[in-house]
C-alpha cells in the first residue's frame, strides 16, 4: 500500500498489457524473505523470480505477490497477494489477502475456508440464469478477442450478469464466500490458481478444467462454481468450443 498511487515507474514485462511494478518486486522479495528465514528448505515457485533452490523438500510455495497488477497500476481497487503451499503436489494452504479492503481469504485442506477468520462458504444459487459469474481474459486477448469474447456473449446471454475484475485470485474468493456463482478462465499460470483453488474447494465448491475432469495447476483451464451450477457451466464452456 506504501506505493499505491504513488507509483515511479510501471514497466511491461512480454507484451503492451503485461505490467509489472516496483510494488509486484518488492512484495515478491519480502514475502521470499520471510519463508526462507522458517523454511529455509522448502522450494518457492514466484511469478517475477520463477523456480528458486532445487526441491530439497516435499514443500513448495507458489507465490503472486501481486494479482491484479493492471488495476494497481491504475488505483483500481481490485488486487491482492496470492499464496499457496504445496506437499507433494497437492495444495495444503491458500491464503489471499487484499490489503485495500484488508480482507484474508484463507484455507487449509480439511479444515474449512475463512474471511477475517469467519467461515465462509459457496452459495446455494441452484440455477445459472440467476448467477452471477467473471471471468478474465488472457494476455493474448488483442489476438484472439473474438475467442473470448464468445464466451462471454455466452454466459451474458444466460445468467444475472458477467463480471471480469482482473484478478484471478480474487474472482475465485468471491466464488468461495457467495458473491459470485461461477468463474471461468484460460492460460493462467501456476500462481494465480494455487490458493484460489484450495479456498473454493474448501467452502464447498467444485473446481476442475472445462471438461469437467480434475484440476490441476498446470492446467490452462479453470472452471470454479459452487459446485450446484457447475454441470451447466461446462455444458456451456463445451458449446463454444464446438
Amino acid at each position: 500500500m506504501h506505493y499505491y498511487g504513488n507509483l515511479e515507474r510501471v514497466e511491461t514485462k512480454s507484451g503492451e498489457i503485461d505490467l509489472i511494478t516496483e510494488a509486484d518486486c518488492r512484495s515478491e522479495e519480502t514475502i521470499i524473505a520471510g519463508i526462507r528465514r522458517t523454511f529455509p528448505e522448502h522450494q518457492i515457485l514466484a511469478e517475477e523470480s520463477g523456480a528458486r533452490a532445487p526441491r530439497s523438500s516435499e514443500f513448495r510455495w507458489v507465490i503472486d505477490p501481486l494479482d491484479g497488477t493492471t488495476n494497481y497500476a491504475h488505483t483500481f481497487p481490485a488486487f491482492c497477494i496470492s499464496i499457496g503451499v504445496e506437499r507433494a503436489d497437492s495444495i495444503v494452504l491458500g491464503a489471499v489477502y487484499n490489503p485495500y479492503h484488508r480482507e484474508l481469504f484463507f484455507a487449509e485442506r480439511g479444515g474449512g475456508a475463512f474471511l477475517n477468520e469467519k467461515p465462509i462458504h459457496v452459495s446455494q444459487t441452484g440455477d445459472l440464469s440467476q448467477s452471477l459469474v467473471v471471468t478474465g481474459f488472457a494476455y493474448d486477448r488483442r489476438e484472439r478477442a473474438d475467442y473470448y469474447l464468445r464466451f462471454f456473449r455466452a454466459f451474458m446471454m444466460l445468467c444475472h450478469g458477467v463480471r471480469r475484475m482482473g484478478s484471478a485470485a480474487l474472482d475465485m474468493c468471491f466464488v468461495a464466500c457467495g458473491r459470485l456463482e461461477g468463474y471461468w478462465e484460460e492460460n493462467l499460470k501456476p500462481w494465480d490458481t494455487a490458493a484460489g483453488w484450495l479456498i473454493v474447494e474448501e467452502a464447498g465448491g467444485r473446481v476442475s478444467d472445462y471438461s469437467g475432469e480434475k484440476f490441476a495447476i498446470e492446467k490452462k483451464q479453470i472452471l470454479a462454481t459452487n459446485g450446484i451450477i457447475h454441470n451447466e457451466m461446462r455444458e456451456v464452456l463445451a458449446s463454444c468450443l464446438k
